[in-house]
């Protein structure tokens, strides 16, 4: 059984045996910005579920997996104080 966000009769989570770890380069950019963050002491792994675990119950269940990563990071580096709100908009917008 999988459970989403505290939600649970979601069935099992199906994986296909050819899929690769990423399908695009972004994703494999968002594993290594975090793998690094955390390496640097910025945040830890309880902190970044966590993060992913406050998405709004929506938003969560609209979202990719590595952009619940994205949303984490992001999310964790404006409480932490690394960048602003500010930044993080405009860094999603840059690539429109």
């Amino acid at each position: 059984m999988n459970d989403v966000g505290g939600m649970q009769g979601f069935g099992a989570v199906e994986q296909e045996p050819d899929e690769p770890p990423f399908h695009s380069d972004w994703e494999a950019h968002v594993f290594a910005m975090n793998r690094a963050l955390i390496g640097q002491g910025v945040y830890n792994l309880d902190e970044f579920r966590d993060a992913i675990e406050r998405m709004a119950p929506q938003h969560y269940l609209e979202s990719s997996y590595y952009e619940k990563w994205l949303h984490a990071i992001s999310t964790l580096l404006v409480e932490k104080g690394v960048v602003t709100a500010a930044e993080v908009s405009a860094g999603e917008h840059s690539h429109d």
